[in-house]
Protein backbone atom coordinates (compact mmCIF):
# COMPACT_ATOMS: atom_id res chain seq x y z
CA UNK A 1 0.00 0.00 0.00
CA UNK A 2 1.64 3.22 -0.97
CA UNK A 3 1.47 6.27 1.42
CA UNK A 4 -1.46 8.05 -0.15
CA UNK A 5 -3.87 4.59 0.01
CA UNK A 6 -2.50 4.81 3.92
CA UNK A 7 -3.75 8.37 4.60
CA UNK A 8 -7.31 7.41 2.73
CA UNK A 9 -7.49 4.13 4.80
CA UNK A 10 -6.70 6.05 8.10
CA UNK A 11 -9.24 8.73 7.55
CA UNK A 12 -12.34 6.14 6.92
CA UNK A 13 -11.15 4.77 10.02
CA UNK A 14 -11.47 7.97 12.20
CA UNK A 15 -14.29 9.38 10.22
CA UNK A 16 -16.23 5.77 9.53
CA UNK A 17 -18.00 5.75 6.14
CA UNK A 18 -21.20 6.79 7.32
CA UNK A 19 -19.50 9.84 7.78
CA UNK A 20 -17.09 9.96 5.28
CA UNK A 21 -19.85 9.42 2.72
CA UNK A 22 -18.36 10.15 -0.84
CA UNK A 23 -16.17 13.23 0.69
CA UNK A 24 -13.15 10.57 1.57
CA UNK A 25 -13.30 8.37 -1.72
CA UNK A 26 -13.12 11.23 -3.77
CA UNK A 27 -10.63 13.59 -1.26
CA UNK A 28 -8.13 14.57 -3.61
CA UNK A 29 -4.36 13.47 -1.08
CA UNK A 30 -1.16 14.63 -2.60
CA UNK A 31 2.60 15.76 -1.83
CA UNK A 32 4.14 18.27 -2.87
CA UNK A 33 7.06 20.39 -1.71
CA UNK A 34 5.20 21.83 1.32
CA UNK A 35 4.00 17.81 2.42
CA UNK A 36 0.89 16.04 2.66
CA UNK A 37 -1.77 18.28 1.46
CA UNK A 38 -6.16 16.96 1.69
CA UNK A 39 -8.45 18.48 -0.40
CA UNK A 40 -11.89 17.16 0.21
CA UNK A 41 -14.88 18.40 -1.80
CA UNK A 42 -16.71 21.61 -0.40
CA UNK A 43 -13.64 23.41 0.53
CA UNK A 44 -11.80 25.98 -1.17
CA UNK A 45 -8.57 25.44 -0.97
CA UNK A 46 -6.45 22.02 0.61
CA UNK A 47 -5.40 21.48 4.09
CA UNK A 48 -1.74 21.06 4.91
CA UNK A 49 -1.77 17.75 6.91
CA UNK A 50 2.00 17.33 7.45
CA UNK A 51 5.28 16.74 5.88
CA UNK A 52 5.21 12.70 6.83
CA UNK A 53 3.07 10.05 6.74
CA UNK A 54 2.90 10.52 10.45
CA UNK A 55 2.33 13.98 11.08
CA UNK A 56 -0.50 13.53 8.18
CA UNK A 57 -2.07 11.02 10.35
CA UNK A 58 -1.94 12.98 13.62
CA UNK A 59 -3.41 16.27 11.69
CA UNK A 60 -6.52 14.61 10.75
CA UNK A 61 -6.57 12.61 14.24
CA UNK A 62 -6.47 16.24 15.50
CA UNK A 63 -9.21 17.46 12.73
CA UNK A 64 -11.79 14.94 13.53
CA UNK A 65 -11.27 15.12 17.15
CA UNK A 66 -12.20 18.94 16.46
CA UNK A 67 -14.82 18.35 14.46
CA UNK A 68 -13.31 20.61 11.62
CA UNK A 69 -15.84 19.44 9.00
CA UNK A 70 -14.68 15.67 9.06
CA UNK A 71 -17.09 14.42 10.78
Amino acid sequence: MDEREDIRRYLYELIGEEGCGTSCGEAEIYRDEDGWKLRMEGFMEPWKIGRTLDEAKSSLREYARMGSGLA
